[in-house]
């Protein structure tokens, strides 16, 4: 597989490769890709989390705000006794 690069990526490619945390330029391309792949994954869990808040609030099963915010601040300071 061949792929253009704009002059731009070539060179932050190559200051990667420079810099000696990568070996080659296909390192560099790879990490990238992995990266881009997890941020795609990201994306669409948040995706099915806001469609399936969309479909609950439709068929009416809403919090409260003031409350769900009440419930938050709780859960937070439980975490915050439990580390100290």
């Amino acid at each position: 597989m061949n792929v253009s690069l704009t002059p731009e990526l070539e060179r932050f490619v190559s200051e990667k490769v420079e810099s000696g945390l990568y070996n080659n330029a296909s390192e560099v391309v790879r990490e990238g890709l992995r990266l881009l792949k997890e941020h795609d994954e990201v994306r669409l869990r948040w995706r099915e989390q806001i469609e399936r808040g969309w479909h609950e609030a439709q068929a009416g099963r809403v919090v409260d705000g003031p409350a769900a915010m009440a419930r938050i601040k709780q859960r937070l300071a439980a975490r915050s006794k439990k580390r100290a």
